[in-house]
């Protein structure tokens, strides 16, 4: 595709089967929202039917803390379709305070002041008018 025609950004399709569009809609309130299972007191990340502990669907939203630790990141200097005009950014692996990974990118930060363990709290990149993504950025 030219640079007059850049492949867009692609947004999320919120689905009601995998249980994601509360997630999007908490998302534009700025609210943070993962899944709790009941039956083990545990979080899962991402957004599935069923739990993955328990294989139940005796699981429910609960907005997460906001923090996070940096667990592995990495520097995107070739950017997959629709990011083009992004690069460089970093892409990472943020362990949840409530114990749940997620992929994710870093804002408001240098690649080369990044250690992994150290402390981030949540952000917001708006991706068109109708979607907020969580991101992470240091504490």
């Amino acid at each position: 595709m030219s640079e007059r025609n850049p492949i867009p950004r692609p947004v999320p399709k919120p689905d009601v089967y995998m249980e994601t569009a509360p997630f999007w809609q908490a998302a534009n309130e700025g609210k943070l929202m993962i899944q709790y299972c009941q039956d083990t007191g545990q979080y899962q990340w991402y957004p599935r039917p069923v739990s993955i502990y328990s294989g139940s669907r005796n699981w429910e939203w609960r907005e997460a803390s906001g923090k996070g630790m940096l667990y592995s990141w990495t520097l995107v200097t070739a950017p997959w379709p629709g990011h083009a005009d992004r690069v460089p950014y970093i892409c990472a692996i943020v362990e949840l305070a409530e114990g749940c990974r997620m992929v994710t990118n870093l804002v408001n930060c240098d690649a080369g002041e990044l250690k992994i363990g150290m402390d981030l709290k949540l952000a917001w990149d708006r991706l068109n008018d109708d979607f907020r993504f969580p991101v992470f950025e240091p504490a």
